[in-house]
């Protein structure tokens, strides 16, 4: 089985943390788009999910292709904090991984809660299967093979990144291909 997840197009300057806001994509750089569009031209895909997010679906429309939509890749609420730009949401003091993964922004919801909420679709798909959804969902992939850890990924967007696997037992093969 090969997960291929793709981080959506960029939001707009200034947006904050998007989370569950359903913004628009920005496409500024044609060539990054092109190089992508190439990239997932080598790959036969089995299924193309989506997140429901306008941002996602609007960077599979500018891929030219035609996903299911999949309400559980929603992007990770992030409460009172979306909208926010990290250096507006309050200090929380340093945190271990498993701290900050664990912890809830107010009204929101955890990163592990989120990827508790992923994980069973991640682990339903079956062969070659493209996820266009959000940087949350991309690092609650990551997450099956590496736990907590994922939230240091950085990814881009417009990234690839693909598992290899099954479940109970995945491979990193790439993060945050751009091209």
């Amino acid at each position: 089985m090969r997960l291929c997840l793709l981080r959506h197009a960029p939001l707009p300057a200034g947006s904050g943390l998007a989370g569950r806001r359903d913004l628009s994509a920005h496409f500024p750089d044609p060539a990054a788009l092109e190089a992508l569009k190439s990239r997932l031209a080598r790959e036969s895909f089995d299924h193309i999910w989506s997140s429901p997010a306008k941002r996602c679906r609007e960077t599979c429309a500018a891929l030219g292709v035609s996903p299911v939509i999949q309400p559980d890749l929603w992007e990770q609420s992030f409460g009172a904090w979306e909208g926010l730009a990290p250096d507006q949401i309050c200090d929380l003091g340093p945190l271990s991984t498993e701290a900050l993964a664990a912890h809830c922004p107010p009204e929101g919801e955890s990163f592990l809660q989120m990827a508790a909420r992923v994980r069973p679709m991640l682990e339903a798909a079956s062969g070659t299967t493209l996820i266009v959804a959000h940087a949350g969902t991309v690092r609650a992939a990551l997450a099956m093979v590496v736990g907590p850890a994922a939230l240091s990924f950085s990814v881009a967007p417009l990234s690839l990144s693909v598992l290899d696997g099954t479940v109970g037992s995945w491979s990193i093969g790439s993060v945050n291909w751009t091209g």
